[in-house]
């Protein structure tokens, strides 16, 4: 895709989402509804403004694809709803144009930064030994979260996940910007 005039207002306005809710992920390790539902509905808007309704309909699609893809990680304990709907804001306003791109790099950057922080903890041994645990928790129970290794555990390592749905649209801006 030709990175058009609206393509880059639609990766800017989602990356200033994402960088807002990383700020407030890393401070608090919360993302506030104040924040996601406006974007939201801002994403829409945007879309309606330069796409007319198809272009809304293409938003709210992008939306609905990056909703669903982390809710499966949520309902498996892996998340939190505010990434959830982080993510599905960022989408929205990105559009359809960008969605994938924008699940491919922010799981690309959210590996890579629990890869970092279980290296800067010392836990990496533990880390992948946790991770095949529950691989293979998940093939026998489905999406019910681990007892023990879920987001909801203070003892586990926690990533404020903001902080990669933020590097996944800065990749994503930067590289339509290259792309031109």
């Amino acid at each position: 895709m030709n990175a058009s005039h609206p393509a880059l207002i639609y990766v800017m306005a989602a990356s200033a989402v994402a960088l807002a809710g990383a700020v407030h992920d890393a401070r608090t390790r919360r993302i506030p509804n104040k924040l996601t539902g406006p974007a939201l509905l801002a994403g829409l808007l945007l879309h309606f403004a330069f796409d007319g309704w198809r272009g809304m309909g293409m938003a709210a699609l992008a939306a609905l694809v990056a909703f669903v893809v982390f809710l499966i990680f949520f309902l498996a304990g892996g998340m939190g709803a505010g990434d959830v709907k982080l993510m599905t804001a960022v989408a929205c306003v990105a559009g359809n144009h960008f969605v994938i791109e924008l699940l491919v790099t922010t799981a690309i950057a959210g590996g890579v930064m629990a890869l970092g922080l279980a290296l800067a903890r010392g836990r990496v041994k533990q880390t992948l030994g946790n991770v095949a645990m529950l691989m293979s928790h998940h093939r026998h129970a489905g999406l019910q979260p681990h007892p023990e290794l879920n987001v909801r555990n203070q003892q586990s390592l926690r990533l404020p996940y903001g902080l990669a749905i933020a590097a996944g649209c800065l990749f994503t801006l930067a590289s339509t910007y290259v792309r031109g």
